[in-house]
């Protein structure tokens, strides 16, 4: 159980000093974008095809049977920033590591980005998010009008755990 919360305290800490500030994760975030069609060319369908993506370029996972999620990132719509997510999540079950990765949310149509701007996103039990290698996008699609992609940064998670992320927003002239 210590481990846990130590595995808790590290995540939660890295991921406030990542926030240094807007304008700097807007940066970071067209990096990942760069970084994600880098790996896979074919992910320009998706980003050409959706209303709207949210770039979570670090999101830090940590886990000892209880675990912890957690990421900022920006919602883009027509390819300009439109303002800041957070994705959360608790975990629990057979699991221990910690991970870091990035992820992008693609959405189909705007009902799906104007339900991740009101924190009513849900994923369905057939969502599952796509480890971009290079074609990884190929076989691709949308279920329930999402589209998500991860890309590893760093770490190691062994994990069978259930658990759902949760995402706050607030558009650029809040902030």
């Amino acid at each position: 159980m210590l481990k846990s919360i130590l595995c808790l305290i590290v995540l939660i800490s890295s991921n406030l000093t990542f926030a240094q500030g807007d304008k700097n994760l807007i940066k970071t975030a067209q990096t990942a974008i760069a970084e994600f069609k880098k790996k896979d060319p074919g992910m320009e369908k998706f980003f050409n095809s959706s209303k709207g993506y949210a770039v979570f370029p670090n999101v830090g996972k940590g886990a000892f049977i209880i675990g912890g999620i957690n990421g900022k990132g920006v919602l883009f719509v027509g390819g300009i920033p439109a303002g800041y997510s957070e994705l959360t999540a608790v975990t629990i079950g057979a699991q221990a590591g910690g991970q870091a990765y990035r992820e992008i949310i693609f959405f189909e149509n705007d009902e799906t980005v104007e339900n991740f701007k009101h924190g009513d996103l849900k994923f369905s039990a057939q969502t599952s998010a796509v480890a971009v290698t290079a074609g990884a996008s190929a076989d691709a699609n949308y279920k329930t009008g999402v589209a998500v992609f991860t890309m590893a940064i760093g770490g190691l998670m062994l994990e069978a755990s259930i658990g759902g992320q949760k995402f706050t927003f607030k558009p650029l002239e809040e902030k």
